[in-house]
């Protein structure tokens, strides 16, 4: 099944949704019609319940160039100063908290430059993945900017405090096969083979039992505020409830009759 809108375009096939950013002429560039675009998308997929995974890419040769700038670029030729505040307070971070918590695994595929916001996007889902065209830039310094859409959270979980620093001042960008070296994404393979690799592992990951999936992204998503104490924890009571699903009886039954055999 496939759906389209102006600005995005969602493909579920069996268990796994594909929600791809068609802005092309715009590189992607993300604007106020996108931001409910994927919101729409978003809903789709948790509403249905055969949903287990999620990719995100974008069409063309962009994952995202970020904010779109001309709107920013309307309100200053029309004499007005751009509402950054609200802008991040209702569209950006909703979204990148959204895409932190969401109940379905989410994918990122980078097919190619994926800047500022758009970044930000691609390393808050929960596995990114690059192709080698893929071009990675935190240019907010460049506007004159600081970071946003959680990319101060985010990037140095990734790469660390003293690389992510770098990054950040620099505005340099990175390509593929850097992103990968230093952390920033999971896997970098040659572009025929991004989306090839995102819709294997998606389907890997959606044949697993949904229950544990869920618990492993809240849980590694959780502890990166946590102590240990409060880690052990967390797990503890996570286990005692998965340990009482079908999934987990049904695994030691089978094993426990391999072992057998």
């Amino acid at each position: 099944m496939t759906n389209s809108s102006a600005r995005t375009r969602l493909t579920i096939e069996g268990h796994v949704a594909t929600i791809t950013l068609i802005r092309i002429d715009q590189l992607n560039a993300v604007d106020v019609a996108m931001h409910s675009a994927l919101s729409a998308c978003l809903d789709q997929i948790e509403a249905n319940c055969d949903i287990r995974a999620v990719i995100l890419t974008g069409e063309g040769r962009a994952f995202s160039a970020g904010q779109d700038l001309g709107e920013r670029a309307a309100a200053f030729a029309a004499g007005q100063i751009p509402d950054i505040r609200n802008s991040l307070d209702t569209l950006y971070h909703p979204l990148i908290r959204r895409l932190v918590s969401f109940p379905r695994p989410i994918i990122a595929a980078v097919n190619g430059m994926a800047f500022g916001a758009g970044a930000a996007i691609a390393i808050a889902c929960d596995v990114t993945l690059a192709a080698v065209s893929a071009r990675f830039q935190f240019g907010f310094v460049n506007v004159g900017l600081g970071p946003d859409s959680g990319v101060s959270w985010l990037l140095p979980r990734l790469v660390g405090a003293q690389r992510a620093m770098e990054m950040m001042l620099s505005a340099r960008p990175l390509d593929g096969p850097e992103a990968e070296r230093i952390g920033l994404v999971a896997r970098c393979v040659e572009d025929d083979r991004l989306l090839p690799l995102a819709t294997e592992l998606a389907n890997r990951i959606a044949e697993k039992p949904s229950d544990a999936v869920g618990a492993i992204k809240h849980l590694l998503r959780a502890a990166a505020s946590m102590n240990l104490d409060e880690a052990l924890d967390a797990e503890r009571d996570t286990q005692a409830k998965l340990g009482q699903t079908a999934a987990y009886r049904e695994a030691v039954l089978r094993f426990s009759t391999r072992t057998r055999s």
